[in-house]
């Protein structure tokens, strides 16, 4: 039996095909493979363990009350190194980078063009070659090792990201909210911060926070560079062949929750003011 002339066929009902539950299942499958390590990681910052924390001996919330109790608080000392070169070279590579972005898109000058693809070279450069050079520069300048020098090496890479990042938002900008603000008589120190800035402040808190996390996961550039200083991926690098202590999982464990609830509220604010935008409107 046919469809009467004219009438869009009726839809088949009862037959799935490949595609209705492959995609599906890869995406299960590929957000499973992607949480087991999280996963373990937390569950193990429960494990009852002494020096190793490879096998599961029972549970504990002893490892989470007393997370700097272990060996000297080694593990909190070398958290707060990571936060505090994080913070250092993330103000400081946000702040040159910013401006380094705005001078590229906004002015025309010599070696401009050249000066962008010199940028992209820490980006391309594996970080191994990265560290060795800068850790050979600092040892033919006489520079000691230490907390300094992996402010330093952290800047240097995290500047090109910072630029990028800027840069697309500076591009994105339209000049006639600017030249509203000189046709008011606003002095340039004015405009840019009643106006360029704020524009700009999306893009910059974006590469701020890119930044952030580039220095604080890095290892291989802080391995070279860092002398006799610990900072958390160097603590669990040395610590993973006899099995990452409950500790070291505790605080890995309580940054991905800090992480997953900025993201919940940032969500939570945006749908919040999206709703009150709507009813303004």
């Amino acid at each position: 039996m046919t469809d009467a002339p004219g009438r869009a066929p009726a839809p088949r009902r009862g037959r799935i095909g490949l595609g209705d539950w492959l995609l599906p299942a890869y995406a299960v499958i590929a957000f499973v493979f992607l949480l087991i390590p999280i996963g373990y990681t937390f569950v193990f910052s429960f494990n009852d363990s002494l020096k190793s924390n490879i096998a599961w001996r029972g549970f504990t919330f002893d490892k989470w009350l007393n997370v700097c109790n272990v060996e000297g608080g080694a593990v909190c000392e070398a958290f707060g190194n990571s936060i505090v070169i994080g913070v250092v070279s993330t103000v400081i590579a946000t702040t040159l980078g910013t401006m380094i972005a705005i001078a590229l898109v906004r002015y025309r000058f010599k070696a401009r063009s050249a000066i962008s693809l010199l940028l992209f070279l820490p980006m391309a450069t594996p970080e191994v070659v990265l560290g060795a050079g800068l850790a050979a520069q600092f040892l033919a300048v006489g520079v000691p090792k230490d907390m300094t020098t992996i402010i330093l090496a952290h800047t240097m890479f995290c500047i090109s990201f910072v630029v990028v990042t800027v840069k697309a938002r500076v591009a994105s900008l339209d000049p006639a909210l600017e030249e509203a603000g000189r046709d008011l008589y606003g002095s340039p120190a004015q405009i840019f911060w009643r106006i360029t800035f704020p524009l700009l402040l999306p893009g910059i808190a974006a590469a701020a926070l890119l930044s952030f996390a580039l220095s604080f996961d890095d290892f291989i550039i802080t391995n070279f560079n860092s002398g006799s200083v610990s900072t958390f991926p160097k603590y669990v690098y040395i610590s993973a062949s006899r099995g990452i202590p409950a500790e070291a999982n505790v605080i890995a464990s309580a940054v991905f929750l800090f992480a997953i609830a900025l993201v919940v509220i940032a969500q939570v604010s945006r749908a919040a003011r999206a709703k009150r935008l709507a009813k303004l409107g």
